[in-house]
């Protein structure tokens, strides 16, 4: 019995720190890091979670092309998705490709009417001229 205890304490440990994110938004996604320009993590109803947060993951290791390839994957899934739209234009940027930034930037902001982690981005600002 000791065994199964454990392990359930195992996952009930590491789900907590999940659902009581504290960088939780009202649009629901969350920021992969503290960095200001991080990209940000899909709420978990989002079509484009899976192709999005695995571009997240390459983003941290600085693997712009297939970030953007994740990214390009999550938009075809949902392409209404202002995390995807931000995230893409945070990978472009960081490729140099700044005026296809700028114009991903916009979608994201589109999108984003409910999700300050986007709006108040002061990257997506510099992009679009707020």
């Amino acid at each position: 019995m000791r065994y199964s205890s454990l392990i359930l304490a195992i996952i009930l440990f590491c789900l907590v720190p999940m659902s009581c994110d504290s960088s939780q938004t009202g649009g629901g996604s969350k920021k992969a890091s503290n960095a200001p320009d991080a990209p940000l993590f899909a709420p978990a109803s989002s079509k484009a979670r899976m192709d999005n947060d695995e571009g997240v993951g390459h983003f941290q290791q600085g693997h712009w092309d297939v970030a953007a390839g994740h990214f390009a994957k999550a938009l075809k899934a949902d392409p209404h998705s202002a995390v995807a739209h931000y995230n893409f234009a945070l990978t472009l940027d960081k490729m140099g490709k700044h005026e296809e930034a700028t114009a991903s930037f916009k979608k994201a902001l589109e999108f984003a009417s409910n999700d300050p982690l986007i709006t108040d981005s002061e990257i997506l600002k510099k992009h679009v001229g707020m």
